[in-house]
């Protein structure tokens, strides 16, 4: 569908910011956010800022490119190429883009208390969230989970990452850490854990106990959300770990 109605005509509880203020902007389709950053439409058909929106994201789009991939990377000049976007609104988006990039890719402080599978994933976002390949890596925790730092163990192939319970272990204790994470990334943004993860999270549950070092979760990041696996699975009911 194509948007040519002015948003000034819509009901107002249609309008993408007032459906924003009422509702948060998870449920805003991604044309919707752009029309908030646009605030007026224009290019073919006079289109309305959503239609404007879904307009870019379609030219971003062609030659089989994932629209959100394409916008993350996109130039300035990219963007002017397509018609209805000058120089305004392509720095409107840019900078919305990258000030996203600076508030989802920073790090906590050491010392933070990583209390939630949110929190550990922000942790990694940036080795691990948009990656083209699979990347292993751990959270180091003290013995009250505050942050002491991430590291990446393995670097795999763009469907398939290798790392060994004593590859991990190893780098957990070396970094005098006391409790720890996991987590690796789906690069087709399917969160799903596979027979092969499951199967390393169970072998991890069990060294943790011998090592008497609790491993608290394990993440599966992707496209700019999470997975935990101890909220979907009973791996962590059939081998309990030291909270």
């Amino acid at each position: 569908m194509t948007y040519c109605l002015r948003i000034a005509d819509l009901p107002e509880n249609e309008r993408p910011r007032e459906r924003l203020m009422t509702h948060g902007a998870k449920i805003l389709a991604t044309a919707e956010l752009i029309a908030i950053l646009l605030g007026t439409g224009q290019g073919p058909g006079k289109l309305s800022a959503v239609g404007l929106g879904q307009h870019i994201l379609q030219e971003l789009g062609k030659n089989q490119r994932d629209p959100l991939g394409a916008l993350r990377e996109v130039t300035p000049a990219e963007l002017m190429e397509i018609h209805g976007v000058g120089s305004a609104k392509a720095t409107t988006i840019l900078a919305a883009i990258e000030l996203g990039k600076r508030v989802f890719l920073s790090r906590p402080a050491d010392g933070t208390v990583i209390d939630s599978p949110l929190a550990a994933a922000a942790t990694l976002s940036q080795d691990l969230m948009w990656q083209s390949q699979e990347r292993f890596a751990v959270v180091l925790l003290d013995v009250k989970n505050r942050f002491l730092g991430t590291k990446v163990i393995t670097i795999g192939t763009a469907t398939e990452t290798l790392a060994s319970p004593r590859d991990i272990f190893r780098e957990v204790i070396r970094h005098g850490a006391t409790r720890m994470i996991i987590a690796h990334n789906h690069p087709s943004g399917n969160l799903e854990p596979s027979e092969a993860d499951i199967e390393l999270t169970k072998q991890l549950l069990s060294g943790a106990l011998v090592l008497n070092i609790p491993l608290l979760d394990h993440l599966i990041l992707g496209n700019g959300t999470h997975q935990s696996l101890r909220e979907i699975t009973t791996l962590w009911d059939d081998c309990p770990q030291e909270d």
